[in-house]
């Protein structure tokens, strides 16, 4: 029996046939993403792979190491999630996202190998494999040096965990995704540590005392070599500099001093220094200072403690979970004026808003309650009862997230600060809503004129040419 092949040719067919498999939810399983991976000749095993798991940090970290890397001349392409704005921002090459042209191609290609995996074990496949397995496939058609892929959630049974991965990262443990992963730092750690590969290289970020012998056990099982935060690396000092940090690390090989990080946040100072000892750890040797210097400034992490307006201040953070929002609070009142703040949040899945949003008491004048266009969406009126009560603020429900932005900013004035958390959803819209859905590419990668050609020699798609200036930077999208 002939099976027909999906017939793709436009952005929103690809998005579309993405879509079909949201309902599918999380499940956890190496067996689906392993048995579509053979179909497609295993693309994941032709090129050196950086993984990236932990509670926090995981994005921040992954794009790090891929602008440390790419000024040193090191081809790159990231898979991250989940995404602010559009689907192509999760798989970039040399630090610019897939054009909708090559993402709809992207999609075309495997789009029969699915159907066809789906028919043949009677399962289908979640939203997160396809995504990962179009990551695989689309870093297998370009010569890369390395790609930096961000684990979903947890490790062992990520759909990412299907590689050998040159260096394993664990960003950090923090108790979130309990109901999958553990209720303790051992049993998570125990999850994460999963992708750590035989005779590989580990680097972790700080760890819970109860999280080390988890890790410690998986390192003895594989005879990884540990390379440790707080031992084999560290942040020396940090000190607040104008939108940002200077920052000095202690690597695996050598003493970086007077780094500038442009980014918000003490504690990714840490994410900073991690990235470093993986971007080391990969090379195996010190980095080139000058290089590291030009692949930090250029680093961007829309989404992540990002000001996207002024007159109110309005900074946007995708903070999710309990630890997340500890750093949201500390940087608030470590790094901008004093409040109060206008604090506009949306949370999905089954969070409690009243026990997440705790760390914020004190800084908050008003709660706006919202929910971004996802069917996980806390209902907006139960984080107005619960978080308004733990904030001791008044809570006000406003259903559109772009609403609560506008109703937060008018209440704040021209003088006020207005804060939008909870979920990377929520962050996504806010941020569209005030500065549009672009994201400049990094400009610190070497760029090329490459051409992307799937594994059967079916199509060839001329690629970008790629720019060498930060700023000066073309992408032939034309999408939305």
């Amino acid at each position: 029996m002939d099976i027909a092949v999906p017939h793709i040719t436009d952005r929103a067919g690809a998005e579309a046939f993405l879509d079909d498999r949201i309902g599918q939810g999380v499940k956890p399983g190496l067996e689906r993403i392993t048995g579509l991976l053979d179909l497609l000749g295993n693309p994941q095993n032709d090129y050196p792979v950086i993984l990236v798991a932990g509670t926090n940090g995981k994005t921040t970290v992954t794009r790090l190491i891929a602008d440390i890397l790419g000024a040193h001349g090191i081809r790159t392409g990231t898979f991250t999630s989940p995404h602010l704005h559009r689907v192509e921002e999760r798989f970039s090459i040399d630090g610019t996202p897939l054009s909708a042209e090559a993402f709809t191609g992207a999609v075309s290609d495997i789009a029969w190998f699915v159907e066809e995996y789906e028919r043949r074990s009677g399962t289908g496949v979640t939203y997160f494999e396809v995504t990962a397995a179009v990551a695989f496939s689309i870093f297998s058609t370009v010569a890369l040096d390395v790609a930096i892929i961000e684990v979903g959630m947890g490790g062992r049974w990520d759909a990412t965990n299907v590689t050998d991965p040159a260096v394993s990262v664990i960003t950090g443990i923090a108790l979130d995704h309990i109901e999958y992963l553990g209720t303790t730092h051992a049993a998570i750690a125990a999850e994460k540590a999963a992708i750590i590969g035989r005779d590989g290289v580990a680097v972790t970020g700080p760890l819970p005392p109860d999280a080390i012998e988890a890790v410690g056990a998986r390192i003895d099982e594989t005879r990884a070599r540990w390379i440790r935060g707080g031992e084999s690396f560290s942040v020396a000092e940090a000190t607040r500099a104008i939108g940002g940090w200077f920052v000095d690390v202690n690597g695996i090989y050598a003493d970086y001093d007077e780094l500038h990080l442009p980014i918000h946040g003490r504690h990714q100072t840490t994410n900073l220094a991690t990235a470093i000892a993986a971007s080391e750890a990969f090379l195996d040797r010190a980095l080139d200072v000058g290089a590291l210097r030009d692949g930090i400034q250029a680093t961007t992490q829309p989404g992540r403690l990002e000001i996207v307006h002024r007159n109110p201040l309005v900074v946007v953070d995708g903070s999710h979970n309990a630890e997340g929002i500890e750093g949201l609070a500390a940087t608030l009142r470590e790094e901008f004026p004093d409040g109060p703040w206008q604090l506009v949040v949306g949370l999905r899945g089954s969070r409690s808003a009243g026990e997440l949003l705790a760390p914020l008491a004190g800084l908050t004048d008003h709660l706006w309650a919202t929910a971004a266009d996802d069917p996980s969406a806390v209902d907006p009126s139960e984080i107005a009862a619960s978080g308004g009560s733990a904030l001791g603020v008044d809570a006000t429900v406003v259903e559109s997230v772009p609403g609560a932005v506008a109703d937060a900013i008018a209440a704040a004035g021209p003088d006020g600060a207005v804060v939008v958390a909870g979920s990377l959803y929520v962050a996504g819209e806010a941020r569209a809503a005030l500065i549009g859905s672009d994201l400049r590419p990094s400009g610190v990668h070497l760029r090329y004129e490459a051409e992307i050609v799937d594994t059967d020699d079916e199509w060839a798609e001329s690629e970008d040419t790629w720019t060498d200036t930060g700023d000066a930077w073309a992408e032939a999208d034309g999408d939305e």
